[in-house]
């Protein structure tokens, strides 16, 4: 069985490499879903009785290991200096600096490598992660599977 939690947020980035628009500061309304897979919870009397895994602990695991973290912050590869240095001017600005250029296929890459280790096999139901899906516009997306 197969589950998917959706949740949105907010982050600026930029492609300093890009042909085109995209190689100017901007943001996006993002879209992540995380897609976990497992047997049925049959354990009698559990809260997730039912369940492969209660969809309110997806969501407060997904937001506690990327959502937070990336939510209103400019998303920004280490390597872009000219945008490293202009953000360190201003006061107690929410930069996530990053090892990859945040490209719609990194962004949901490092957002499977943040989550791979989070989601717990609690009631040995084979619980896994099976893809992260990281939506940068409603029509373009990327999908980083196991």
């Amino acid at each position: 069985m197969q589950i998917t939690r959706r949740l949105e947020f907010d982050a600026g980035h930029r492609i300093p490499n890009h042909n085109s628009q995209c190689k100017h500061l901007h943001g996006h309304r993002y879209a992540i879903e995380i897609t976990l897979s497992g047997d049925i919870i049959t354990t009698e009397g559990v809260s997730e009785q039912g369940m492969v895994m209660d969809f309110s602990d997806v969501k407060r695991i997904a937001k506690e290991q990327v959502v937070d973290k990336w939510d209103h912050a400019f998303l920004v590869y280490r390597n872009d200096k000219v945008v490293l240095d202009f953000l360190d001017t201003l006061p107690e600005h929410k930069t996530v600096v990053m090892d990859v250029i945040p490209t719609a296929e990194n962004l949901a890459r490092v957002a499977f490598d943040l989550l791979r280790g989070a989601y717990h096999d609690t009631y040995g139901n084979h619980l896994r992660l099976e893809r992260v899906r990281l939506f940068e516009t409603p029509n373009n997306w990327a999908d980083h599977t196991r």
